[in-house]
């Protein structure tokens, strides 16, 4: 039986481009790890692919997995199957325009096939405590670079 892992990732900037820092805290059977780290020159939604990454590049086999994002862009591209469709379509969205932020899809894609995942949206910078601390963590890691 596979392990369930629950995961909180959400990824700032400032300035949209600018510093920027992202995170993601794991929580496995009551234990929990957090993950941080920061980019100097960003966007908001590079930090929210690479939160989500480096959580998943840090669990060491595969798993089941929840996934907890304020990010619209990063929970729909992958639950509405926008990623699978860019893939299918050589990087190019319906708008006949390129796909941005592609190399970091590519490094989800491995992700996917080897875990089970759920993507869920939640309201971002509201009541959630491990979405409250993520936010708190990304904007500590480009501070603080």
């Amino acid at each position: 039986m596979r392990k369930k892992i629950i995961m909180y990732t959400d990824g700032a900037c400032s300035g949209n481009p600018g510093p920027g820092g992202y995170a993601a805290i794991l929580i496995y059977e009551g234990n929990i790890k957090e993950v941080s780290g920061f980019e100097k020159d960003t966007t908001n939604n590079k930090m929210e692919l690479t939160a989500v990454i480096k959580g998943l590049e840090s669990i060491k086999q595969p798993c089941d997995i929840e996934i907890y994002s304020d990010s619209t862009y990063v929970v729909d591209s992958v639950e509405k199957g926008w990623l699978f469709g860019w893939l299918k379509k050589n990087w190019i969205k319906s708008d006949k325009k390129p796909v941005k932020n592609v190399e970091l899809w590519i490094e989800m894609l491995k992700y996917l096939k080897i875990h089970n995942i759920k993507f869920i949206k939640v309201k971002g910078h509201s009541d959630n405590e491990y979405n409250n601390r993520c936010d708190k963590l990304a904007v500590e890691a480009y501070k603080n670079m």
